[in-house]
């Protein structure tokens, strides 16, 4: 399971699918420009999002 964690307050979050249940898996995707833009993945293809943010920071990943 991805576990983010916020560097700055230690805050912490677990991501789950909505629609199946499985687990997000850390990834990161690469714009067209280059730029890499982490994000949490569904197993099951269900879709992605941006990774979490707190502090104004993206957190860092432990899965």
């Amino acid at each position: 399971m991805a576990v983010y964690t916020c560097p700055s307050c230690d805050m912490s979050v677990n991501t789950t699918c909505g629609h199946c249940g499985a687990d997000l898996r850390d990834d990161v995707i690469v714009l067209d420009s280059g730029a890499e833009v982490r994000i949490a993945e569904c197993p099951e293809g269900h879709g992605n999002i941006k990774s979490p943010l707190c502090c104004g920071s993206d957190m860092a990943c432990s899965a």
